[in-house]
């Protein structure tokens, strides 16, 4: 064991983020009172658990798991013993593809993945899973019982009941990252209001002025951000409040008022697990050539997963990916690729103009926050049949209606050039939605799935797209129903009928296969 504590040690020195000294300290502690070197640091005030978090994935070339954005089935709990989980301190997350997720507190102990794949029949894929959060899991099988019930961390403070709000900017973005919420909304005449699980919440304040809403939002603007305002009438920015988030933000005008809307933007990149991805969107995010379209409405997780799918590209290649964000969310570090991001407004005009230029950047990836004009979807497909893997997010209502939109924008006479362009350009629509969880608070995803095979290639150069959603009710490879996976979402307890139904394509084929799997008799 000594030797795994001293890698981990080594590891953290390397990365400049402990002294030796520091590390000496720690593992003195460590033999007086146990537990990991990771902890002893954290103990001694040597380190914080998200920089310790970081660095060890960003240096392992390893996700890190969070427990409170994750449910785990108490079948899966079922595959190893909960002997090996205390001694090896150690948790079966779920399924990726194959492969069963495993979180370790000790990355390193890459023996114990020998136990859990004897004990469970499956390859592994291991993951940094805090100490915090394992001695929270174990707790909860103390009261809960384990292999008995789904493991669920998910915070009881999510409600936000408790959260003391005051008339300050700085206060509401404080509740929205307390409730758990998604979005701010600030108006004149209205009262505070705060999306959570995509329901708008009112907050505990009386409605807002014109004149202090306008003052709140000029404080945290600088100067050329306010003249963009007062030009265009319109404005997308980042703004980072210290110790607290970072937010999307969006100023506008309505009823000669100012209006404000912030999206909280999560600090670290969630895990595929965390996201509930399925395994096949990892093997074409390391495709090289092509172009990904992820779609679904405003407020669905889009952004986090395109975040999450350049993050593949980061760990798993040796590329040169240029994103094109309006604003930047997610902040990649530099890890196995060069991750080159490009804010609109910041560091280029627009999304056109910064693709006009993007083939003298040597791009190996290029990555589009949002594909919205006439001009940018011209060069996405230019690049991508020119030998750049080329991903960007879209708002269509289904996997369909993404390549429908995408022709659409072009003139009649262009888009017989268009379709053939698109279909020999296109791996995969991925189409997702977010879902209020059955039991707990929260959203789970539920995706439908175009990916590229003859057939869809000659229904896109033919025009004949809309053919596509009866062949998805087949559930074939290349394409998926979403209704396919809402059925299995409330067959499983994951989502209840009702609100399957507010996302179904077709209400009759979900209720056949939700017959099929003795939901409804």
């Amino acid at each position: 064991m000594t030797d795994k504590k001293l890698k981990i040690g080594e590891i953290l020195v390397a990365a400049g983020l402990i002294q030796e000294e520091q590390l000496q300290q720690a593992l003195k502690t460590q033999r007086q009172l146990g537990g990991t070197l990771g902890e002893n640091l954290i103990r001694l005030g040597v380190l914080s658990e998200e920089a310790l978090l970081n660095t060890l994935s960003e240096q392992m070339g390893m996700q890190h798991i969070n427990l409170d954005k994750v449910e785990v089935p108490s079948s899966i709990q079922r595959l190893v013993q909960l002997e090996t989980v205390r001694l090896r301190r150690l948790l079966p997350i779920g399924f990726e593809g194959k492969r069963l997720v495993i979180g370790m507190v000790d990355p390193t102990d890459l023996s114990a993945l020998s136990d859990v794949e004897f004990q469970s029949g499956h390859s592994t894929k291991p993951v940094i899973l805090s100490a915090v959060h394992f001695e929270k899991a174990l707790a909860f099988f103390q009261t809960h019982g384990y292999g008995t019930v789904n493991l669920k961390l998910q915070g009881e403070k999510a409600t936000g009941k408790r959260v003391k709000v005051e008339k300050t900017l700085e206060s509401l973005l404080e509740a929205l990252v307390s409730w758990k919420g998604q979005d701010l909304h600030l108006s004149a005449g209205a009262i505070p209001s705060i999306r959570v699980d995509n329901e708008i919440r009112r907050l505990s304040l009386p409605a807002f002025k014109p004149a202090e809403i306008e003052q709140m939002i000029h404080e945290i603007m600088t100067p050329e951000q306010r003249r963009t305002f007062q030009d265009f009438k319109e404005l997308d920015f980042a703004y980072s409040l210290e110790g607290v988030a970072r937010f999307r933000c969006n100023l506008y005008r309505q009823r000669s008022s100012i209006a404000f809307t912030a999206r909280h933007v999560a600090d670290s990149i969630p895990s595929a697990a965390e996201l509930g991805l399925p395994d096949f969107l990892r093997e074409y995010a390391l495709k090289t050539q092509g172009l990904i379209l992820i779609s679904g409405p405003n407020g669905h997780g889009k952004s986090t997963t395109l975040a999450n799918l350049v993050e593949v590209v980061n760990r798993e290649r040796k590329a040169n990916v240029i994103t094109i964000e309006d604003p930047i969310e997610f902040t990649h570090r530099h890890k196995n690729s060069n991750i080159n991001q490009r804010e609109v407004g910041n560091d280029t005009l627009s999304f056109a103009d910064g693709l006009r230029h993007i083939f003298r950047q040597n791009p190996d990836v290029i990555v589009i926050g949002e594909l919205r004009d006439y001009e940018s979807i011209s060069i996405a497909l230019t690049a991508a049949e020119t030998g750049h893997l080329v991903m960007g997010t879209l708002h269509a209502n289904s996997a369909t209606a993404s390549v429908d939109r995408i022709i659409d924008i072009f003139p009649g006479n262009q888009q017989p050039q268009i379709r053939a362009q698109l279909a020999e350009s296109l791996l995969l629509v991925f189409s997702q939605r977010l879902l209020r969880r059955a039991n707990g608070p929260g959203r789970t995803l539920a995706w439908e799935k175009m990916g590229t095979s003859l057939r869809v290639r000659n229904a896109i150069r033919e025009g004949k797209v809309n053919q596509m959603r009866g062949l998805m009710q087949a559930n074939t490879e290349e394409l998926v129903s979403i209704d396919w996976n809402l059925a299995e979402m409330v067959s499983a307890g994951k989502v209840k009928y009702e609100e399957a139904l507010k996302y179904a394509d077709n209400t009759t084929y979900l209720n056949d296969l939700l017959k099929v799997r003795g939901v409804f008799k």
